[in-house]
This record gives C-alpha cells, sequence and structure tokens, in this order.
C-alpha cells in the first residue's frame, strides 16, 4: 500500500505516499481529500455493527450480515406500491438462497452478470415472513473464500464497547479502506508530527483532549465516552477557528474610518410620517440602534434578522433617508450615497419601485442596475415616472454623484459600477451573497461604507453567532399591525380536493393564489431515478383544464428570461393573473397584497425555512392568509416536521425547531454555510457557540497578528473562506 513511507508527512499528497489506483484517486477527490492530514479530519460518520459472514441458511431477520455467493436473475423493477424504481435478485450459496433488492438503484441489475461470484453486506429483512436483504453492499470477487459462513468476529459482551468506524464513502472507496490505511498512518507515527493548534489552558477549561488523543479517541475509541469526547473536541475546534476568522474580520473593519452621519429623531420622525402605516416598536429599536452606529467613528456591521413580512424594507428606507439627506464630511452640498443589493431581479424592481414611492416627495434620484438593463427615477417627462436610460449614463451619473440611491442585483459588485461617496451598503438575503461579493461591493474606497445585512430566513441564534459573528444581530421579531397569521393545512392526497374547494372560496372573492413546484418540466420517463413530482408546465395545464377552468393561470420559472418574468410579476400585481403556477423563484421579497393563498406541491422537498419563506408571499396584507401544504408521503418522521409549520407562530422557533429535529445542516443546507457535519452538531449546543466565540474575541483583542498563536494563524490562512451560497 505504501511507496516512499519515510517521505510522509502531513502535508504529503495521498497519491505520493499510497498506491492508489485512479478510480480511487476521483473518488478521494470528491470527498475533497488530498493531503495526509485531510485523512486524518476525515472522521467517521458512526460507529457501526461489525457484519458477521454467515452462511444464507443461518440468516435471521435483524442480522447484520457478509455473505458470499453467486448473484442471479438479476431485474429492473418497480415497487408495488410507492412505484419506486429497483433492482431485485437472488443470492445463492451451498446452504440456500435468500432475495436481494435495491431501492432507487436499477442501474445495479446492469452492473452484474448472471452467475456472477460476489459479497454482498447488508442488514437482514423480512416481509410476509420472507427473508430478504435491502441495499447491500455489492462486489465482484475471484472466489468465495475458503470457511465462508464461519463468524470472522464474536459479539462484544461490553455494552460500552465500540464496533468499527463507519465512514464516508465514495465510489471506489469503501469505510473499510479508510479504517485500514489510517490504522496503518498511526502506526508509522504520523501523529507525532501533529501540533495542537488549541491553548493548553482553553482544553483545560474545557475538559477537552488534546488533537492528538483526539485523533485516536475519534478513529479507533474503546469506548463510547472516548468517541463523544473526540467529536466534542473537533467541534469546538471547528467553530473556534471560525470565531477567531469572524472576529479578526470584524476588528479590522472596525479599525478603518468610515462616514459619521448625524440625524435628530424630528427629521427622521418627520419622513416616517410619510408613510401609510405605523411601524412597530421593533421597527423603532432597529431604527435608533442603525442610527447610533452611523454616529461612530467606525463602519456599521450588522445583521437585520426579521420574520417574513415584519418589515425590513421599511427599516432600510428609513436609515437610507437619514444617509442620502447628510453631504459628505466639509461640504454644505451634495449627498452621500446607498447602494442596495437584491438577490434577484424580480425583487431589485419592486424595490425600485417602493423606493420611488417612499422617496418621490423629497426629490432624488433613484437608479436601478441589473443585467437585464438599467432605469431611472424620475424621467426627463415626468416627475412621476421612471425612465429605461444607457448603462453608461447611468454608472456616469453613479459615479459623480448625481444619483445618491443605486438598487441592483450582482451587477451592482461590477468593476465598472463606481461611486463618488458610497457611505451605506444595504444587503438583502444576505446568505444568498459569498463573502467575496460582500467584500467587493463594501470595500471599494478607501473609506469603508456602513454594512446592514437582511434576511427573512430564520436562522437559530447559535447559527447566527457563528456565521454571522463578525456582524452585530438585530431582530425584528413583531409584525405590523393588522397583519394574520397564516393558517396553515398540511394536506394528505385523499383530502386535495377539500383544499381546492378552500382556495376556489379565496379567489371568488377576487383574491389571487400561487401554486409552487418543485420543479419545471416533466422528468423523462426514461430515466428510472428521476425525481417523480409536479412540475410547473404540467400542473398549470392540469389546473386549467381539471381545477380552475374560470380562472386566468399563468406560469413563472428560472428558465424564463428576465423580461418575462417583470412583466408576468406586473400582470399578477395588476391583477390580471388568478393563479401563479411557480417555482421556488417567488421565495425572497416579492409583495403582492391581494395573494392570500398558497399551495405547496411536494412540500417533503423543502426544508422549513424555505416551506416558511414560501408561506410568508401570502402574509402582505390585513386579509386572512392560507397555505395548504400537499405532501404524499407516509413517513410519520417527515409529517411531524411538516406538521410543525402549523404549531410554530414565527420563523424564530421553526428555526430552532428544525434544529433540533434535524440539525442545523438541513436547516440551510450545510454546503451553504461551508461548515462539516462535526460542525454542525456543534450549532446545537449554544453553551460551545458561546464559549468558543468568547475565547476567540479575548485572543483577538489581545493578539490581533496572532504573533503568540502562530499554530491559530497558520489554521486561519488554510482554512477556506466560508461562502454564504
Amino acid at each position: 500500500m505504501y511507496d516512499s513511507i519515510f517521505l510522509m508527512s502531513l502535508e504529503s499528497k495521498v497519491e505520493e505516499v499510497l498506491r492508489i489506483t485512479p478510480v480511487q484517486k476521483n473518488a478521494l477527490k470528491k470527498l475533497g481529500i488530498k493531503t495526509i492530514e485531510d485523512l486524518l479530519y476525515h472522521f467517521p460518520a458512526r460507529y457501526g455493527e461489525q457484519s458477521q459472514t454467515k452462511n444464507i441458511s443461518t440468516l435471521k431477520e435483524g442480522d447484520r450480515a457478509e455473505v458470499f455467493g453467486e448473484i442471479k436473475k438479476l431485474k429492473t423493477s418497480k415497487a408495488y406500491r410507492k412505484k419506486i424504481p429497483m433492482a431485485e435478485g437472488v443470492l445463492e450459496d451451498h446452504s440456500g438462497k435468500i432475495k436481494i433488492v435495491w431501492f432507487n438503484q436499477p442501474y445495479i441489475a446492469k452492473m452484474y452478470q448472471e452467475g456472477s461470484l460476489v459479497k454482498i453486506e447488508g442488514r437482514v429483512s423480512s416481509r410476509k415472513e420472507k427473508l430478504y436483504i435491502s441495499n447491500p453492499d455489492i462486489k465482484n470477487i475471484n472466489e468465495i473464500p475458503k470457511g465462508a459462513g464461519n463468524p470472522l468476529f464474536e459479539e462484544s459482551k461490553d455494552k460500552d464497547a465500540v464496533s468499527l468506524p463507519v465512514y464516508p464513502e465514495s465510489r471506489g472507496i469503501t469505510s473499510m479502506w479508510f479504517y485500514h490505511v489510517i490504522q496503518k498512518l498511526f502506526g508509522q507515527r504520523i501523529l507525532d508530527e501533529v501540533e495542537d493548534p488549541i491553548p493548553e489552558k482553553i482544553l483545560k477549561k474545557y475538559n477537552l483532549p488534546t488533537l492528538k488523543t483526539a485523533f485516536v479517541w475519534i478513529h479507533t475509541p474503546q469506548k463510547k465516552a472516548d468517541a463523544l469526547s473526540a467529536r466534542k473536541r473537533f467541534a469546538f475546534q471547528e467553530i473556534f477557528m471560525i470565531q477567531i476568522q469572524k472576529q479578526k474580520d470584524k476588528k479590522s473593519y472596525q479599525e478603518k474610518p468610515s462616514f459619521k452621519i448625524e440625524k435628530t429623531g424630528k427629521e427622521i420622525d418627520s419622513f416616517a410620517k410619510k408613510f401609510p402605516f405605523e411601524s412597530t416598536n421593533s421597527q423603532k429599536k432597529a431604527i435608533k440602534t442603525i442610527l447610533g452606529d452611523f454616529e461612530k467613528n467606525y463602519a456599521m456591521s450588522r445583521l437585520l434578522e426579521g420574520d417574513v413580512g415584519s418589515g425590513k424594507t421599511y427599516v432600510a428606507a428609513v436609515t437610507s433617508y437619514a444617509v442620502i439627506t447628510t453631504p459628505p464630511d466639509n461640504k454644505d452640498f451634495g449627498a452621500l450615497q446607498t447602494a442596495y443589493m437584491a438577490p434577484t431581479e424580480i425583487l431589485a424592481n419592486q424595490l425600485f419601485e417602493n423606493f420611488i414611492e417612499y422617496f418621490k416627495d423629497i426629490k432624488i434620484q433613484i437608479g436601478l442596475i441589473t443585467s437585464s438593463g438599467c432605469k431611472k427615477f424620475p424621467s426627463k417627462v415626468s416627475n412621476e415616472n421612471w425612465t429605461n436610460i444607457p448603462r453608461g449614463q447611468l454608472l456616469k451619473w453613479v459615479e459623480n454623484g448625481e444619483i445618491p440611491i443605486l438598487i441592483g442585483t450582482h451587477a451592482l459588485i461590477q468593476k465598472t459600477v463606481k461611486f463618488k461617496n458610497l457611505a451605506y451598503v444595504i444587503i438583502d438575503e444576505q446568505h444568498r451573497f459569498g463573502t467575496g461579493q460582500r467584500r467587493i461591493l463594501v470595500r471599494k474606497d478607501g473609506v469603508l461604507p456602513h454594512l446592514l445585512s437582511m434576511t427573512a430566513t430564520p436562522i437559530p441564534r447559535t447559527l447566527a453567532l457563528t456565521i454571522y459573528g463578525d456582524l452585530d444581530l438585530t431582530l425584528l421579531d413583531e409584525m405590523p399591525k393588522g397583519r394574520k397569521p397564516v393558517i396553515t393545512e398540511v394536506v394528505k392526497p385523499d383530502k386535495r380536493e377539500r383544499a381546492y374547494e378552500e382556495v376556489r372560496a379565496q379567489l371568488r372573492k377576487g383574491h389571487q393564489v400561487y401554486v409552487i413546484c418543485p420543479r419545471i418540466d416533466e422528468p423523462d420517463p426514461k430515466k428510472e431515478q428521476a425525481l417523480r413530482v409536479k412540475s410547473v408546465k404540467e400542473e398549470a395545464k392540469r389546473l386549467k383544464s381539471k381545477i380552475f377552468p374560470e380562472y386566468n393561470i399563468e406560469m413563472m420559472h428560472g428558465k424564463m428570461k428576465p423580461k418575462e418574468k417583470e412583466e408576468t410579476m406586473k400582470k399578477l400585481k395588476d391583477g390580471k393573473i388568478d393563479i401563479l403556477v411557480s417555482t421556488s423563484v417567488v421565495e425572497v421579497g416579492v409583495n403582492i397584497p391581494n395573494a392570500t393563498s398558497i399551495i405547496i406541491e411536494g412540500a417533503e422537498r423543502f426544508g422549513l425555512a424555505q416551506l416558511h419563506q414560501l408561506r410568508g408571499r401570502v402574509i402582505r396584507s390585513t386579509f386572512q392568509p392560507y397555505a395548504f401544504i400537499f405532501s404524499d408521503t407516509k413517513a410519520q418522521r417527515t409529517m411531524d416536521r411538516l406538521n410543525a409549520l402549523k404549531k410554530a407562530k414565527n420563523g424564530f422557533k421553526l428555526a430552532e425547531y428544525d434544529l433540533e429535529f434535524r440539525g442545523a445542516g438541513d436547516l440551510a443546507g450545510k454546503k451553504q454555510w461551508g461548515i462539516t457535519d462535526l460542525g454542525m452538531e456543534a450549532i446545537r449546543n449554544i453553551k460551545m457557540v458561546e464559549a468558543a466565540r468568547e475565547e476567540a474575541m479575548g485572543i483577538i483583542e489581545s493578539d490581533f497578528e496572532l504573533k503568540k498563536y502562530p499554530l491559530i494563524k497558520a489554521q486561519i490562512e488554510k482554512r477556506v473562506e466560508i461562502h454564504f451560497e
């Protein structure tokens, strides 16, 4: 297995030290493993039971067994009830036969020839008193080993004993491969090279094992307590390193000059009175906090987290007013500028129209820039309307400071967009933009603008403290007066007709309806593993022909051109569309007050946070909103999760529930946050997150350059930057 073991170090490339095949190399690449250190940090997902090698005749229900024999009668089929595509066959040895089934893996039937010798490893199940093995591992072999059928391991009598580690795999690399390789690495004293980046006093304070001990305990634990202790240590280490980087970013941000903006309460109140509604106490507190940040000598860096419909845009508008009515330093003319970045063109256009309404009495210019084109308010011919303008002209006016508010999508961060006095950056749905994109926008000038990130995505406090550790946190936890909570129903297949009648009652009142589907087109019937869920195109046809023929139904989805989406949204806003069948592109920020009902198809395919955001589309008025969550699942665990939508009073409660029920990785997607599964375990533990944050803040406060902590500095420099998309 080893080529040049004497040259091995933690930084050695795996293929330089181990003899691996091209298939294995590709598998390691998919798992993100390049070096020997990466191998050590490839932790077991769990600790499984030992499979015993058995004859078919000795198998019992519940056994975890390894069986050798001939595979026969392989074919593809579909499960009787759920029509799940599958492969099935029969395994035969000298003692008997047993049925083998692979659900959702029909391709396996084409991979093995009739009569092939194979090793099967999996769990023995029973149906109608007949045994079978479902979804086992299968591997071709040249011959059946001598003595196959005799137990390789005796069952452990020690209840605290831990079985072999089970590692995340990829095609070509098995869990056992990882186990044996890591054992040999330990035998070659690779741990002698390991240096612990966490200071000894912190390890002792929180009773954490050293790095060397933790590696041994996580890969080869003698008892469960050791494995748990090791996982706790590595979870703490990951969150601690994230916090170090975040606190470093925050301190660095605060050391650079910014714009000092001072406004009296009277000035702000006079602008706020122009709005046709009364602000909530929560909004007032948020505005006061932001205005307080504006008065400091360094740039604000704040996250505004508010439930769907809680009025974040109002807070953004009022605080923008404070900025654009303030002249640059040492001048009595001109204005500081605001850049407002939205995740989609639909939302950017909507914000542009909203800001026109908010600021039309102040007689300022507002610009819009997207990949589809540019707009400016007011137009030359009318103070009431906007006009399309050439991109070059808009950029010229932004650069010379004539346009104090510029709204846009990613187009805002292009190199050609230059501001004269950019003092305030607002980013809507912060997690959809990468950290790098944020920095391009906020670090264009020598003087840093104030930064307000906003999100309606429910984020548990622990996740917010970790991912947004460089931002101060403000919550909007009140809904505007008159808003009613959504009446949510989880609808099973036999209750669809009743739900449609309830929707029809809303349509008769003149209200509008969203229908959300997980996909755009129907799946290819030739693809056995295609996702069998409702599509926008077919569902729109079905609803028109069979359910709501008397109403105007149109579609919206990601394959449409921006212009087409904009036209569809205008028709919806003008009341010319009764039912909009769409993908989740309507998830963020779309504001149609007359839309009071939403149907979500294939709800089990969405996370709770996304479902909550989708139903937020109908909390835009004082009408009673309704959400119908359609699901065909029979799994009780999934139904319990969907029913949480009925119980949770707000997104924050829902986020905490989802964190407890499924883990943070399922809340918003661990890829989105750039945190490992182990780090996500730590996110559940508020005490661990707060401890890591406190220790990191103490270190950065006393030693910003990390001169006393070279190992921490090395870890931070190596760490891949977290992205939020």
